[in-house]
C-alpha cells in the first residue's frame, strides 16, 4: 500500500494554523498538524477530526523536527507544506534580549527553511508539490517595534522566491501569502481587545490558503497580499 498524500501545517494549535488544519480536514484532506504546544494539539485538533494527525514538534529544534519528519514520511507523502509557525515580540530593538531574537529567527525563518529542505526531495521525486508560506505585510511595510519579526518574514520571502525558480522544472509551486492584521494569539491581549473588529478572521485566511492548495489548473498565484478592508492597523 502506497503512502497517503497529506498536508503538513506548522503552528497548528491556534490562530491561522488551527483554522487551516480544521478546514483542510473538513474537506477530506489528511493533515499533519505540528506545534510545540502539545496540550493544545491534543485538545483542539487530534480529537476533532479523523483526518488530523497530531505530531508535537518544535520547529526550532532541528533534531526534533528531523525525527518527526522521519515518522511522518513512513506513512505519508507530504503533498503540501504550509509554513505557518510564527512568533514575535513587540519591542524596540534596544530592548530585545538574546533569547527573544533567537526565538523569532529560529521559528519564523530557520525552522521553515529546514522543514522545506526535508520535504523537497519527496516532492521532486513525485514531480509535484506545494510550499505555502504564511508571511506578513510586515516583511515589506515598516511597523515600529517589529524589526526582528519583519526581518524574519522578509528573509523567508526572499528564500521562497529563489526556491521557486529552482523547483519550477519539477512542477512544485511556491506561494507566499502576506496577511495584514489577523485575530490570533500572536497579538497582546490589550491590542486584541481594542482592534479585533478591524482584524481579519483566521478562518477567512484559511479559505484563501485552501483555494491556493486546491488550484488544479496550470496557474499559480505566487504572491498574495491580504489586508482588512480598512487597511493596516495604526497602533
Amino acid at each position: 500500500m502506497g503512502k497517503q498524500p497529506a498536508v503538513w501545517v506548522t503552528g497548528a494549535s491556534s490562530g491561522i494554523g488551527k483554522s487551516i488544519a480544521l478546514l483542510f480536514a473538513e474537506q477530506g484532506v489528511k493533515v499533519i498538524a505540528t506545534s510545540r504546544d502539545h496540550a493544545a494539539l491534543e485538545k483542539y485538533l487530534a480529537e476533532k477530526n479523523q483526518n488530523i494527525f497530531a505530531y508535537p514538534a518544535d520547529v526550532t529544534d532541528l533534531n526534533e523536527i528531523k525525527k518527526t519528519f522521519e515518522k511522518i514520511s513512513g506513512s505519508f507523502f507530504i503533498k503540501a507544506l504550509i509554513n505557518n509557525a510564527g512568533v514575535t515580540s513587540f519591542k524596540p530593538v534596544s530592548e530585545l534580549t538574546d533569547g527573544e531574537t533567537e526565538k523569532i529567527i529560529s521559528t519564523n525563518l530557520t525552522g521553515a527553511i529546514n522543514l522545506t529542505r526535508f520535504v523537497l526531495p519527496g516532492m521532486i521525486e513525485a514531480g509535484e508539490g506545494k510550499i505555502i508560506n504564511i508571511l506578513s505585510v510586515a516583511s515589506e511595510k515598516i511597523f515600529k517595534n517589529s524589526a526582528v519579526y519583519s526581518a524574519s518574514k522578509a528573509g523567508l520571502s526572499a528564500f521562497a522566491k529563489v526556491l521557486r525558480e529552482e523547483v519550477r522544472e519539477h512542477s512544485i509551486r511556491v506561494v507566499n501569502i502576506y496577511p495584514g492584521a489577523v485575530r490570533t494569539p500572536i497579538w497582546p491581549s490589550d491590542i486584541l481587545e481594542q482592534h479585533a473588529d478591524k482584524m481579519m478572521s483566521p478562518d477567512d485566511v484559511a479559505k484563501v490558503v485552501y483555494d491556493v492548495y486546491n488550484e488544479k489548473s496550470n496557474l499559480v498565484q505566487e504572491e498574495i497580499v491580504l489586508r482588512p478592508v480598512s487597511g493596516d492597523l495604526k497602533i
